[in-house]
């Protein structure tokens, strides 16, 4: 019997707002049995939420989201692939997330300056002590700094931007004026450091990333090229027909299916319930990460 799973979630070790051991006892008390704690470009905080999944009778797969350039499209975008079931404490995969997480901070910076040059003033404060404290930055940290400067509010209110995920999606996702791609990794090169510490790829919310589904197939496809093995067709904002037509898709390729609430903590407009995606009767397929 497949267990009550939620397989991504974040803590302060990237951009979610509780720790790790926070995570998984909010998981716990939602009735979570299978849970993954899945920061950005680091496993920081996977020890301290195995511990703590350990007490509480909850087990938690070692995982981390590594945000990628997919450079096999005709114009290149950012995918998140998921690691599962990785050997968190192993040397090669350290030192590969060290070097993802570089950049990962070199674009943030970009993106700080991009917003600076539009005119927006930024309350640097919380980034200079996660810098400081070698945590990771990004997007939800940027926007937070935009909020907290007093002299954006008369703009922020005309444009109606009031929370971290409306300024994230007015200027700092792609085709937005300050968005900036990563450079590395690629997907292949994600992958394959998924694989070389013992896990397994999946491809996490690809309509979120690609809403055609015509390109959503390619990308799948070449994915499935790059030695990944599988596909998250349920979240917590996916609807019943693209829920279907990526289980089909899984099955067609022969991947593995998951899901989850993608949750950032408790206070976030979109992703702050654990269990609150829907399946809609379809059966996933999670393969060893079970």
């Amino acid at each position: 019997m497949t267990p009550r799973f939620d397989l991504q979630s974040h803590s302060t070790h990237s951009d979610g707002a509780l720790s790790a051991a926070d995570v998984v006892e909010r998981a716990a008390d939602a009735g979570v049995q299978l849970l993954a704690l899945s920061d950005h470009d680091t496993i920081s905080g996977v020890s301290e939420a195995i511990a703590t999944g350990e007490r509480l009778g909850l087990r938690v797969v070692p995982a981390v989201e590594i945000s990628a350039v997919d450079d096999g499209s005709a114009t290149p975008r950012e995918l998140h692939i998921l690691g599962y079931d990785i050997d968190h404490t192993g040397a090669l995969l350290t030192e590969r997330l060290a070097a993802f997480l570089a950049d990962r901070e070199q674009r943030t910076l970009r993106m700080a300056a991009a917003l600076g040059e539009l005119g927006f003033e930024l309350d640097e404060r919380e980034i200079a002590t996660r810098v400081a404290d070698g945590q990771p930055i990004g997007r939800p940290h940027l926007a937070e700094a935009v909020l907290a400067a007093p002299a954006n509010a008369p703009r922020l209110k005309a444009e109606q931007i009031d929370d971290i995920g409306s300024l994230i999606r007015a200027y700092l996702i792609e085709g937005k004026p300050a968005f900036r791609m990563r450079q590395t990794p690629t997907v292949a090169e994600a992958i394959d450091a998924i694989h070389e510490a013992g896990g397994v790829a999946i491809w996490a919310h690809p309509f979120w990333d690609v809403s055609d589904p015509t390109k959503c197939w390619r990308a799948s496809t070449a994915s499935t090229r790059s030695a990944s093995t599988g596909s998250r067709p349920s979240t917590s904002r996916t609807p019943a027909s693209r829920t279907e037509l990526l289980a089909a898709r899984c099955a067609e390729l022969r991947l593995l299916s998951t899901g989850s609430a993608d949750f950032h903590g408790p206070e976030n407009r979109l992703f702050s319930r654990f269990l609150a995606f829907e399946t809609y009767g379809l059966e996933p397929n999670l393969g060893p990460i079970a």
